[in-house]
């Protein structure tokens, strides 16, 4: 699963940051994605009243600080400054990105989903925000392998592996020689 650091709030006095693995894509068209909370969570009330949340992805350099908002609560420690992260409202949302993330996807809440001890937030992808350093200037693509990005199993986060195959890779015919 990936390992993101989610951000809300609506001001510089209420932004936190909560680390899950629950969260993917679940329409391109329109485009939405999710992320699953457990309703004790501090950031839970934040999402839920302010209707938006960014989902910055991780990476090798930002294991640590991703760790340490997963396992810290937003209601003790201011987790920006704890972690020397920097904070800057969304282009469309209020709710921070974190800027030191290869990409920032800015989200707005259209159903929250009571599905047991977690609530799934069903949401509208607004804008998405990537680094010029991981952009492809030939192809014009983002490619986030130069990231480093990191996921998580099991308790454990893990840097992304080799490369073993393509979309349809499986069904390609393959060239004669």
């Amino acid at each position: 699963l990936p390992a993101v650091m989610v951000s809300c709030g609506n001001s510089p006095e209420n932004y936190n940051i909560i680390t899950i693995a629950w969260t993917g894509t679940i329409c391109t068209d329109p485009p939405m994605c999710y992320i699953s909370l457990r309703p004790g969570r501090h950031s839970y009330d934040i999402i839920k009243q302010s209707g938006e949340f960014v989902i910055n992805l991780t990476t090798s350099d930002l294991a640590k600080a991703t760790d340490w908002c997963g396992v810290k609560s937003g209601r003790d420690y201011d987790k920006f400054k704890e972690m020397k992260l920097t904070p800057r409202q969304g282009e469309i949302v209020k709710a921070p990105i974190i800027v030191e993330s290869p990409m920032n996807i800015e989200c707005k809440v259209t159903e929250i989903k009571e599905l047991g001890v977690h609530h799934m937030f069903l949401a509208e992808v607004v804008h998405i925000q990537a680094s010029e350093k991981y952009m492809n200037s030939g192809t014009g693509k983002f490619e986030l392998s130069g990231a480093q990005p990191i996921s998580y199993m099991h308790g454990t986060y893990y840097e992304m592996g080799k490369r073993i195959g393509k979309f349809g890779y499986s069904v390609e015919k393959k060239k004669k020689h």
